[in-house]
């Protein structure tokens, strides 16, 4: 059963608005190298991972994968695997989506603490513990990626009854 907060204001965040994001985050790593490699933070590091590795022209990608969310509620932090060759982390890039409260990117780092950590977006919280981001996030703000959601039909407000959405009338 999804676990949903009433106390954090709800925000869609479109695959155009994650490709344009991470290029620019990957404008701002371009000249930082070279690195080795890239460590994918899981889940959410997968997709910009995909495309800085594309965009630095990198073709080693591994993942650190840790589990600390059921939906929006944190639970106790789970490493599940860590990367086979990134050592310490030095000369490495380990790429998240997000930082929220710094609780999983803290482990992270202790796993990788020469990494050079960098996410398409920080909240006030967990911001101090990486090194690189494109956009502040407001910490009551909870957002919802492209491949947590998908698009559907809804009614329009002014259609107050349930009909068909084609009525057999017309196609007579």
């Amino acid at each position: 059963m999804a676990k949903f907060r009433d106390d954090v204001r709800n925000h869609v965040v479109t695959w155009a608005e994650v490709h344009r994001d991470t290029k620019t985050l990957a404008r701002r790593l371009v000249g930082q190298g070279p690195w080795k490699g890239i460590v994918a933070l899981t889940r959410g590091g997968l997709v910009p991972a995909a495309i800085l590795a594309r965009e630095l022209d990198l073709r080693i990608v591994d993942t650190l994968c840790i589990s600390s969310y059921d939906e929006q509620v944190q639970e106790s932090i789970r490493v599940l695997k860590t990367p086979a060759d990134a050592g310490d982390g030095e000369g490495w890039l380990l790429v998240d989506d997000l930082v929220d409260t710094g609780t999983t990117a803290r482990e992270a780092r202790r796993i990788l603490p020469k990494a050079h950590f960098a996410t398409i977006y920080a909240k006030p919280a967990g911001a101090d513990v990486v090194d690189t981001a494109v956009s502040a996030v407001e910490q009551d703000v909870w957002l919802f990626f492209p491949w947590d959601t998908e698009p559907r039909y809804v009614k329009p407000l002014a259609d107050t009854q349930d009909r068909p959405l084609v009525d057999s009338q017309d196609h007579k």
